[in-house]
């Protein structure tokens, strides 16, 4: 048996190097069948206090390591990411509910962030500046800022906790991480033990698991963290990003969504709908960049909602069992009444039902987390689903008389992360492009894409900073000045 299987053992915190057993435990579910497929531990607040007083530890040692020390580590973690692809595309569909299409890109994505990490040790380059002051000489460095909190979401977890933590360790930090409850394996221990048969020293890594009812606001709060990166909803980043200012942590937040997908007069109609089924059944809709909203110009309306309701009635929908499958369960049913609730709301304010709305069966589970991919017609910018990142397999179709009128709604969100246009000229849709308010858009495509060389973040409340590349060097970071007085130096008194 692996260790890297869904049957390995998974219950054991991993602090400082060592992998410890708790009395108190958390079950994991695969949302599919709705049963339980293996414990984790619950951890306590002591385990959390333990976990970062062993990065605090540890820091300085792995930051004062060579530059092709801590590059070997990181590649080392991509390789055994490769070595075992099956195993861990099998966890990412059963802890997770992830189709086997999207379990194969979120493990491509994971490869790629660690391979763009492994070139971060050679690149955190300072500089010299000239001086104001007779023979001095200014060295500016780029040092680890020390401890990074990361604490990472269901929906995406191995790579959404891989892009923090890669790019903290390949820059000299130590890292506690608390993946999600729903998550805890490949949003966390995975990551542990990849690391851990790599040959990362003990403590730069360590990985707490538990409900964020009981340890989230220890984590997020605590005094050792000096950057807290998370990743999840606005309404709970604001409150992490309150807790980590306490102690003067920077925040990474990457946050909620409400994209759009706004389709032109001219557009290519069969293109923008094959476009628009990916952005937004991808994973049940369940990513923060998905398309949230589809604005689509009065003249390509009727055909865009006849042609998006025919690809989204033919998606194969159900288990995750079943490789076949592309939209499955959504993680919990929490998250599934709310995604019914939006719907139920817009239909009462007026929405049309063009197909889906209802829950799908599942052969042997008795409360079926599968949501037929559903097209809503007729929709406002204010009613539910579209006014809320609805996390769902969704599409609210919005009528707009002009191309003016369809940027107007797409800018009227709070949120600001991703967004796509469709458009028969790449000119005009560039045009349009810069006048959206979001962090990423992307032309003649969709909004979901993340490549590690390029920056990835929001604008609004959609998040502060950024991921990949130069950009999460810089967050994960610091300047620090040195000057060289190479002769006496006259002083005024």
């Amino acid at each position: 048996m692996s260790e890297f299987s869904i049957d390995a053992d998974w219950n054991a915190l991993y602090i400082d190097g060592e992998w410890t057993d708790r009395e108190e435990t958390m079950s994991v579910e695969d949302p599919s069948t709705r049963e339980p497929i293996t414990d984790v531990p619950a951890a306590s607040e002591a385990d959390v206090d333990a976990a970062y007083e062993a990065a605090a530890a540890a820091q300085a040692d792995w930051a004062d390591q060579p530059p092709t020390r801590k590059a070997a580590v990181t590649q080392e973690v991509a390789e055994l990411l490769q070595t075992h692809a099956e195993d861990i595309i099998k966890l990412l569909r059963l802890e997770g509910g992830s189709s086997t299409v999207k379990a194969n890109i979120e493990l491509e994505s994971a490869v790629g962030s660690v391979l763009e990490a492994a070139s971060f040790p050679s690149r955190m380059k300072g500089e010299h500046a000239d001086s104001i002051v007779p023979e001095k000489e200014n060295i500016v460095e780029r040092v680890p800022q020390g401890v990074i909190t990361v604490i990472s979401p269901w929906n995406f977890p191995l790579i959404l906790s891989m892009r923090a933590v890669d790019a903290a360790i390949a820059t000299g930090n130590s890292v506690v991480l608390k993946p999600a409850s729903n998550t805890p394996i490949t949003g966390g221990l995975l990551l542990a033990r990849l690391y851990e048969e790599a040959g990362l020293p003990d403590g730069v890594l360590n990985v707490v698991t538990g409900e964020g009812s009981v340890i989230g606001d220890h984590v997020a709060s605590h005094p050792e963290s000096d950057v807290v990166a998370f990743t999840g909803s606005t309404a709970v980043g604001r409150h992490v990003a309150g807790l980590a200012g306490e102690n003067l942590a920077v925040p990474a937040m990457e946050l909620g969504g409400n994209g759009v997908h706004l389709v032109t007069d001219d557009a290519d109609v069969d293109a923008a709908v094959e476009a628009g089924a990916f952005g937004t059944y991808t994973h049940q809709g369940q990513i923060c960049m998905s398309i949230n909203r589809h604005v689509v110009h009065e003249a390509v309306y009727d055909e865009y909602v006849e042609k998006l309701t025919a690809k989204a009635a033919g998606l194969p929908t159900g288990s995750v069992h079943d490789p076949e499958t592309i939209v499955g369960p959504i993680i919990d049913e929490t998250q599934r009444e709310s995604v019914r609730g939006l719907i139920e709301d817009s239909i009462e304010a007026g929405a049309t039902v063009e197909t889906g709305g209802e829950t799908v069966p599942v052969e042997g589970v008795e409360d079926s987390l599968v949501l037929a991919p559903t097209v809503l017609s007729g929709v406002t910018n204010d009613m539910p689903v579209a006014a809320n990142e609805h996390f769902g397999p969704v599409a609210p179709v919005i009528r707009a008389e002009s191309v003016d009128a369809a940027i107007e709604i797409a800018n009227d969100t709070e949120y600001g992360l991703s967004s796509s246009v469709y458009a028969g000229n790449l000119d005009r849709g560039r045009e349009i492009a810069d006048q959206l308010e979001t962090g990423m858009v992307h032309v003649n495509d969709q909004p979901v894409n993340d490549e590690p060389h390029v920056p990835f973040g929001g604008m609004k409340a959609s998040g502060i900073g950024r991921y990949n590349a130069e950009e999460v060097i810089s967050e994960f970071t610091q300047t620090k000045w040195i000057s060289l007085q190479h002769e006496p130096r006259e002083y005024p008194y």
